[in-house]
Formats: C-alpha cells, structure tokens, sequence
C-alpha cells in the first residue's frame, strides 16, 4: 500500500528549486487545465478547440499563477510506493512543469518529461498514462482518473494509441475543462501530443520499455538519459 506520509514533500530528492506547494484545488478549475495542456496543442486546430472563447481568461489566470513565489506540485501515486510528481516550476526566466518520478527508497528522483520550451520528453506511453491514470490509489493530489491523466498527459508520447484513446481523453475534457468540442480536441490533441511528438516504445535488451524520442530521457541512446540499471527501474516502476 502506498505510504501517504511524503507524497506531497516539501523537496523532492535530487531535485532543486522550490517553494513547493500542494495546490490540488487547482484541479478543480477548468481555466487551470487549459493552460496545462497548452503545450499539448501544437497546431492551430487543437489551440483553438482548447481554448475558445477563454483564451484570455486562461491567460490571465497562469499570468498570476505563475507569477507566484511558490511551485504547484501535485502528486500521482503509482503501485509499490513509487509516486509521480508534477511541479509547475514559476521562474520568470525558466518557467515550466517537470515529471519526476520517485520511491523513498531512491536517493533521488528520475526525471520523466520537462514541459518548457526545452522540452524533454516523452515519458510516457499511452498504457503507462493510462495505468497511472487509473490505478486508484490514494494519498495523491487527486483519485480522479480523469484529473490524473490530463495531468500527465503532457509527458506522454506514443505512435501506438488504441482506438478508444480519443474517447478516453474526450471524456477527461468533458469533466474537466469545459471545453465546447471534446473529441475533436481529443482527436486534435492525440495527433499533435506536443512538442516532442509520437514516439516508438520498444523493449530493450533487457526487457524494458524503451522509446527512440530525440528529446527522450528514456531513449538509452541519448547522451542525457539515465543509465540502463536506472531506466529499468523507470520502466519497472511504470509498468502497467
């Protein structure tokens, strides 16, 4: 069972920078998701069926969101004691959300994505997003499935996505974001999937779940990416 006690931590291990703040009211306001997928809209299409007629509104909000000394961090737990944190990094000069992943036992966290304008990523296949979307556990930012996986959808990356995956992510946005047309921006959004793109998921020698994503942390041919003993844990610890 998932040990609540450090899920929303004032540091994460490895990880510099801060205040971190526990702001899951946030979850609750429509205008909050549209920012956070912004980056998921890469064509002109998808931005104007996210934001419609509160592109401003949506602005003005994360203006003085992020304007604020303090970081948003929301967590989602994961089976075994491992938790996905997501931080709304506010520098002026540097803002964006990093994906880190954890378990107490680590000396510190794996980065999974980084959702800036050097983006890293993608993190996540569709079955992992879809597997910590659901898993139900408690102790997070939230147990709603369809907060969890709007919240880590902008790490996610796959060429291979279900045929019910529009529905899936139509139905977050229905619920969440007050959007007019939620399949076509479901649509919309699973064909752009942000700065990165789609990217090939494989297994590697060692039977874990690799991606070939130029930009990836879990490509083991980039020259950034964590060594195999450290992305099999990854991929352990996300494993549907």
């Amino acid at each position: 069972m998932t040990n609540s006690a450090d899920l929303h931590p004032a540091r994460i291990p490895g990880y510099e920078g801060g205040p971190l703040t526990h702001r899951a009211r946030l979850l609750g306001e429509p205008l909050f998701w549209l920012g956070h997928l912004h980056s998921c809209a890469h064509s002109e299409e998808a931005e104007e069926l996210l934001f419609g007629a509160d592109y401003e509104a949506a602005g003005a909000f994360h203006q003085d969101l992020w304007e604020r000394a303090e970081w948003p961090t929301f967590t989602v737990p994961l089976a075994d004691d491992h938790r996905v944190h997501i931080v709304c990094r506010t520098l002026a000069d540097d803002a964006g959300t990093d994906y880190l992943l954890h378990h107490p036992d680590w000396e510190r966290a794996e980065p999974l994505a980084r959702d800036d304008g050097h983006f890293l990523g993608p993190g996540l296949s569709w079955p992992e997003l879809v597997a910590a979307a659901d898993n139900a556990l408690p102790g997070g930012s939230t147990t709603d499935p369809h907060a969890r996986l709007l919240l880590l959808l902008p790490a996610f990356g796959d060429d291979e996505v279900p045929d019910d995956a529009v529905d899936r992510l139509a139905a977050a946005l229905r619920a969440l974001t007050g959007v007019e047309a939620p399949e076509p921006l479901a649509s919309a959004l699973l064909e752009d999937q942000g700065a990165p793109g789609p990217a090939r998921w494989t297994a590697a020698g060692r039977g874990f779940a690799v991606n070939d994503g130029a930009y990836s942390f879990r490509n083991p041919a980039n020259h950034f990416a964590p060594s195999a003993d450290r992305l099999a844990r990854v991929a352990a610890a996300l494993a549907p």
